[in-house]
């Protein structure tokens, strides 16, 4: 985008990139106040008209640790785990159901903002991004839950929490990779709108979630260090209970992450030209 003075108006003259990466943080900071705008709309609109409100946002971890703590204290002994299961059934449960809704939330925000993605310019990585965005107020409730429950289970923290942020900001790039990647898609195949849950359901299962790599053999967990998710989720549990880090995983989640998101950028910018035409 660039700006020219003819006679005595502004013109704005919209042009495509020279990089194959068409990225401007300019446009970012210039837009900035629509990104605080749909990010909190999209926070509003999710709790609109409900009994119990922001509540909502505490239950699904909470009751889901439960439930699962049931089954997996009760049927399946993890014996070798370094923390009270319910501790690490919530801290993989809080990046999950971070990274599942704001894809949920991403992959179909072109469509939901068809309006606004025709009739007016402005970055449109703006849409996916702020919907992925909106998902960090449930994650802050429910990590204040987690840090009930550390001090519950006499779980101290240590110098390694500092790292915890460097995790969740992966997973926001991970999962505002994937919802932009799904959100492009979403405009010219709408099957992606069917496909996605279906996906991140078979996601959440070969993710160590509910269960620690270590159940696994050997041949399983070089499978499962495949998954980005792997890396993200075993390093935010060390930095957070202080155990050790497993830095081979965690360095093939940083490549993948920034491998999906190139991808992801790639796909985008190469079909956003064609969004009003499909969308």
């Amino acid at each position: 985008m660039a700006k020219e003075i003819e006679g005595t108006a502004e013109i704005t003259r919209i042009k495509p990139g020279k990089s194959w990466l068409n990225f401007d943080l300019k446009d970012f900071w210039h837009y900035r106040e629509l990104i605080y705008f749909l990010v909190w709309r999209d926070i509003k609109v999710r709790y609109k008209q409900t009994a119990i409100g922001i509540v909502w946002a505490l239950l699904q971890p909470v009751l889901t640790t439960a439930i699962f703590t049931v089954i997996f204290t009760q049927f399946a002994r993890f014996d070798s785990l370094d923390v009270p299961y319910p501790l690490f059934a919530l801290s993989g449960l809080l990046i999950w159901i971070f990274v599942n809704s704001s894809i949920t939330m991403a992959g179909n925000s072109l469509i939901n903002n068809s309006n606004l993605v025709t009739k007016v310019y402005f970055p449109r990585l703006i849409v996916p991004i702020s919907a992925t965005l909106g998902g960090l107020v449930d994650f802050a409730f429910g990590f204040l839950i987690l840090l009930g429950l550390m001090f519950y289970y006499g779980v101290s923290l240590s110098p390694q929490i500092l790292l915890a942020p460097v995790f969740v900001g992966l997973a926001v790039l991970l999962a505002v990779s994937c919802g932009t990647f799904f959100a492009t898609l979403n405009v010219r195949f709408r099957d992606v709108k069917y496909t996605l849950p279906f996906a991140l359901q078979i996601w959440m299962f070969v993710s160590p979630i509910f269960y620690p790599s270590g159940v696994l053999s050997e041949k399983w967990r070089i499978l499962l260090t495949l998954n980005p998710l792997t890396g993200i989720l075993e390093g935010f549990r060390a930095s957070l209970f202080g155990t050790a880090f497993d830095w081979f995983s965690i360095a093939i989640s940083v490549g993948l992450t920034l491998l999906t998101a190139s991808v992801a950028l790639l796909v985008f910018t190469r079909m956003e030209d064609d969004f009003a035409d499909f969308i």
